[in-house]
């Protein structure tokens, strides 16, 4: 599978200059927390910081949506939540369909970008179909993890979605323009003014092709900004234009999402994912905390173990396999199940790079567990998972976790005088808890929060392996804004 990836991204990278695809690994770092438009964007919509605070409480739901030219304060929900209920006059209560959006995937796609809009829409209530543009439904994403789609793109030529969303990566944006069924299914739905939209490098290198940037402001990655028209080009972190909507990257992919979730649902079922996802709110700052502070740094290729089970949260999962990859880190993900299949949190299904069997063979320099309910349940329960977490500590070695799994370290007697941090859920069962940080370090112990919390906890590791920076050229790709010092 690798040599056939390889090959394609030979003849598909030679279509792009070099200069433009070493700046998409480290491209030069912009500051886009506040997002402002060119003098030019006065006709398009932007999506301002997601500041929950300000969001309203109450759902705001009207029965027939108007789309405006104001920020996207004002945009309204289609329809009601999937779940919630309309009543006539007779007292005669209903269920309106769920929304239905579609996410396609290639070889190449970005693995963070695809999950996390996955991810998102799924909880604020979207029916989401993920249709692979290839032949089979396992593809290999941009950083090496294996997703697993619901479909084949060519079952959904037919069918009418509320929003298609394109995640970037290469060359996935590129296996995404040559499919001609998603063209076709994405030339329609702007033709018949439903939503769409597209982050990374996509604008540019899919839709633009499609011609389906005309009259349409529109940013994408800092890497492909100049494939962009001059006049319509915008560097701010979300944009929104008419029915479009487009993003920067993997850093910016929560707000991409949030941003459509709002458009189909309104702000307060934004607001509400938001906070059960941990989206920082636009004062939050409160990066790490370290305490006990020693040397991690090793003199070879450092070794990750991610262990995963059925109902392991996908975002952590992910984003930090996705994030450690790109520093080179040797990362394995170890399914705990008797596949490496796992149907992770949120429907998404992963393929893992071994069972931990077979993965419990070598030694790491980190352990990383991430968290989801029934993940870190299953994770608590595996008895080869519980013998290398013992030896990794009585070893002197590096461990960490996140989310819910904070509180398996507590039950397995593994945070002993050891400051920690974990979801709000759980985190009154930790012994040292430190709220408030979304990272903690207490000498080779790492935790943090979890879900969008997580980018920090990646980027966190890469500095103490490799120095501020490597994790600061990373954080760069990523389009992630990440402290100066």
């Amino acid at each position: 599978m690798r040599v056939g990836v390889d090959a394609l991204q030979t003849s598909i990278y030679s279509q792009f200059p070099m200069e433009s695809l070493s700046s998409f690994l480290s491209p030069t770092f912009l500051n886009f927390s506040s997002h402002k438009l060119s003098p030019m964007a006065a006709s398009a919509t932007t999506f301002s910081s997601l500041s929950f605070a300000s969001m309203p409480s109450q759902h705001q739901r009207t029965p027939t949506p108007k789309r405006t030219s104001k920020p996207t304060k004002s945009l309204s929900p289609t329809r009601p939540t999937p779940t919630s209920t309309t009543t006539t006059s007779t007292t005669t209560t209903t269920s309106l369909p769920p929304k239905k959006v579609l996410v396609p995937i290639g070889f190449g796609t970005e693995e963070m970008e695809a999950v996390i809009i996955v991810d998102v829409l799924r909880r604020a209530g979207a029916d989401v179909t993920v249709a692979s543009v290839e032949p089979q439904l396992q593809i290999e994403a941009s950083s090496g993890t294996k997703l697993v789609a619901d479909t084949s793109i060519t079952t959904c030529s037919d069918q009418v979605f509320d929003l298609v969303a394109l995640p970037g990566g290469m060359p996935g944006s590129v296996r995404l323009r040559d499919c001609e069924v998603l063209q076709k299914i994405m030339s329609k739905q702007a033709e018949e003014k439903r939503l769409y939209g597209a982050i990374c490098a996509a604008p540019a290198v899919t839709l633009k092709p499609w011609g389906l940037l005309k009259k349409k402001q529109t940013t994408c990655h800092p890497a492909f900004m100049d494939k962009l028209p001059t006049f319509w080009a915008v560097k701010s972190s979300i944009q929104v234009s008419g029915e479009l909507t487009t993003s920067r990257g993997p850093g910016t992919t929560f707000e991409f999402a949030l941003s459509l979730a709002e458009q189909l649902f309104g702000e307060s079922i934004a607001k509400e994912v938001g906070q059960v996802l941990l989206v920082s709110t636009a004062d939050d700052n409160h990066t790490k905390e370290e305490f006990n502070k020693v040397d991690w740094s090793v003199d070879h290729m450092p070794r990750v173990l991610i262990p995963v089970a059925n109902g392991s949260e996908a975002i952590e999962v992910v984003t930090i396999a996705d994030i450690l990859r790109r520093a080179k880190v040797d990362v394995i993900i170890a399914s705990l199940e008797k596949s490496v299949q796992i149907l992770a949190s949120q429907g998404t299904k992963i393929v893992a790079d071994k069972l931990i069997g077979d993965a419990a063979e070598s030694i790491y320099d980190i352990i990383i567990l991430p968290g989801g309910t029934a993940g870190t349940e299953r994770i608590h329960k595996s008895k080869i998972l519980k013998k290398l977490i013992k030896e990794q500590d009585s070893a002197g070695r590096i461990y960490g976790a996140v989310c819910s799994s904070p509180a398996v370290l507590q039950r397995q007697g593994l945070l002993k005088d050891k400051r920690a941090t974990a979801h709000p859920s759980v985190i009154d069962t930790l012994s040292k808890a430190v709220d408030g940080a979304k990272v903690v370090i207490d000498g080779k112990l790492i935790t943090s929060r979890g879900l969008a919390t997580v980018a920090d906890f990646a980027l966190t590791i890469v500095g103490k392996l490799f120095g501020y920076g490597r994790a600061r050229s990373v954080a760069e790709g990523l389009v992630f804004e990440y402290p100066r010092s």
